[in-house]
């Protein structure tokens, strides 16, 4: 739902008084029975609130892409998952890349999943190189890693 909800948003041009409004439609539509607003909420409002430095991860490490030519769907599992990634203590490094990685299969283009893995596994990376705390305390997992064609996206 979180992916559904940044989408429209983003793709309805970001106006800010449409996202409650989103968030009702996306949920009555697709999980009216859901109860449970924290975490979806969390995940909204995270990304929201570290949307600039989420984008700069992104536009750094998709060089060949810039922010606006990404499809709208990849460029939104991209900003969840850096706010998983970086933000969300109780979701494992492995966990929030892989999400990240099956949500690109799932609804994006022929190599969503790869260019998804190649932007997170270097964003994983910098946090290690940089001793992050969240980096440090999954040092033992095992992250999938770029490959060599992993800053290509589809359209």
């Amino acid at each position: 739902m979180a992916l559904q909800i940044l989408y429209a948003w983003d793709f309805r041009g970001r106006k800010s008084e449409e996202l409650s409004p989103l968030i009702s439609a996306v949920k009555k539509k697709f999980a009216p029975d859901f109860d449970d607003d924290t975490f979806l909420l969390s995940i909204i409002r995270g990304v929201l609130g570290s949307l600039e430095e989420i984008n700069g991860l992104i536009v750094k490490y998709a060089p060949e892409w810039p922010l606006e030519q990404i499809t709208t769907t990849d460029r939104n599992i991209l900003r969840i998952g850096i706010y998983e990634l970086k933000y969300v203590e109780d979701i494992p490094a492995k966990v929030a890349i892989n999400e990240a990685v099956e949500l690109g299969k799932a609804f994006g283009g022929e190599s969503s999943g790869r260019f998804v893995n190649g932007v997170l596994g270097a964003v994983y990376q910098e946090m290690v190189a940089n001793g992050e705390p969240k980096a440090i305390a999954n040092e033992n997992e095992v992250v999938e890693v770029p490959d060599q064609q992993a800053n290509q996206s589809n359209d």
